[in-house]
């Protein structure tokens, strides 16, 4: 899979992640999908460098899914904690 299928898994685990962690973000329209794609990345690398299990190169693999939704959603819970909710 290439750079431009992990840069729209990104975009899609983002938005995923989003949904299961509701609320006003720091970062709104440009910071959420930015955060989505690196945790794409971020849970790609984890999944492939610690837990033995690297992505697939496919697009439609549940772990790939998996692993990018996780690194979504952890960057998400991280950036957070780090900023806040700026918004109010």
């Amino acid at each position: 899979m290439g750079i431009i299928g992990w840069i729209v898994l990104g975009l899609l685990a983002g938005a995923i992640a989003k949904i299961l962690l509701p609320g006003r973000d720091p970062g709104g329209l440009i910071g959420t999908p930015l955060i989505g794609i690196a945790g794409a990345f971020l849970g790609g690398w984890l999944s492939a460098r610690f837990l033995d299990r690297p992505v697939a190169n496919q697009f439609f693999d549940l772990a790939t899914w998996g692993a990018a939704i996780g690194g979504s959603f952890v960057l998400l819970v991280a950036y957070r904690l780090l900023f806040g909710n700026s918004r109010d």
